[in-house]
């Protein structure tokens, strides 16, 4: 297995939109959930936006030696009043470019955005993965994930 050498992790800009859409939409869940097209629907620009003003919300891309995006993640900060007012870091949208899967970048990520979540004194670090991706699961866990709670969702379309 080749090994990840060089990267850069760095806030998302509006360019790199359609590349993370790109990524988002390049697996057998997100083909069936996003809109990957030239111009990108304005949604993807308005929640980019959204985002970006957030100062608790955090797009990262991550880059390689070329400067190319080969990673992205979303890390959010939930200030709420359970645990002393403390701050809980989730992480989400975790992707990778297909062609550098299975290199250690994912762990690289996951590495970074738990030290992220500590700089920030997140008092813990959170993500959800779809049950219908068995691999992810195996990989959070030999992270140290650990599920201890039912997650539970409600669609509105």
């Amino acid at each position: 297995m080749k090994q990840v050498s060089y990267t850069i992790f760095r806030n998302a800009t509006k360019n790199d939109i359609s590349i993370i859409v790109e990524m988002i939409a390049d697996d057998e869940l997100g083909k069936t959930r996003e809109k990957l097209q030239l111009p990108l629907p304005t949604e993807y620009i308005n929640a980019f936006e959204n985002i970006n003003a957030d100062l608790n919300q955090e797009l990262i891309v991550v880059e390689n030696e070329n400067s190319e995006i080969i990673g992205t993640l979303q890390l959010s900060f939930i200030q709420y009043l359970t645990y002393r007012g403390g701050i809980r870091a989730q992480i989400e949208a975790v992707r990778i470019r297909k062609d550098k899967r299975g290199i250690g970048l994912g762990k690289k990520m996951l590495e970074w955005a738990i030290n992220r979540a500590k700089e920030r004194n997140a008092h813990l670090i959170q993500l959800t993965t779809d049950k219908k991706r068995p691999k992810a699961i195996k990989f959070y866990e030999d992270l140290g994930f650990k599920s201890t709670h039912e997650g539970m969702k409600m669609h509105f379309r």
